[in-house]
């Protein structure tokens, strides 16, 4: 009887305490949000069209133009529009933000392993998932900034299309959630290290 109690009760000193229910609710917020802005992001990515100028759709696929007799002509020739540097531009903005997108996904694994495989690397992994997140912000906010610069001429705040506003709410969500998650891992207990009192 006191073998089985004594191996019961180093069962139970290896068990770890509960997580609090406030910092568990806070994980999972910030997973879900970074899930919302990893889908933002490769919806505005795979659609491209992003800011309407007048009588014409500049996207980082296609460029269109539309008018009122023959309707949108769109074209993946982007010389097509005569802007200086736009098909380099377009390539380097679009393949910056589709980097963005396989980091965010990396980094959203990372914190969803963190928390469903609890062990004593779990705080590390979350840190790096968070960390991933903040270089995807900055994947993302190289993308718009690349489109922008590109298109300055031509861009008015009211010309940016709804796919390029998820793209920079997504980016924002990145950079949020990224902070977020580094500032909750640094200030709650770290697993499997006694307190002091």
């Amino acid at each position: 009887m006191t073998a089985i109690a004594v191996q019961a009760q180093r069962l139970l000193a290896q068990r770890r305490p509960q997580r609090p229910f406030l910092e568990s609710f806070i994980r999972a917020l910030i997973i879900v949000c970074a899930a919302l802005a990893l889908v933002l992001s490769s919806v505005s990515i795979c659609d491209g069209h992003w800011l309407l100028a007048e009588d014409r759709l500049f996207g980082l696929w296609h460029f269109c133009t539309s008018s009122n007799q023959t309707g949108p002509h769109c074209f993946r020739d982007l010389s097509q529009a005569r802007v200086p540097g736009l098909v380099v531009g377009m390539v380097l903005a679009r393949s910056v933000g589709a980097l963005a997108v396989v980091v965010a996904i990396l980094g959203l694994e990372l914190l969803m392993v963190s928390q469903v495989c609890e062990d004593l690397h779990s705080r590390r992994k979350w840190a790096m998932g968070s960390v991933l997140l903040l270089v995807s912000f900055v994947l993302s906010s190289g993308g718009l900034l690349s489109f922008v610069i590109l298109l300055w001429n031509h861009v008015t705040l009211i010309g940016f299309t709804l796919m390029f506003w998820c793209e920079f709410t997504a980016s924002f969500l990145f950079f949020l959630n990224a902070i977020s998650g580094l500032h909750i891992n640094s200030i709650t207990h770290p697993w499997g290290q006694p307190r002091k009192f």
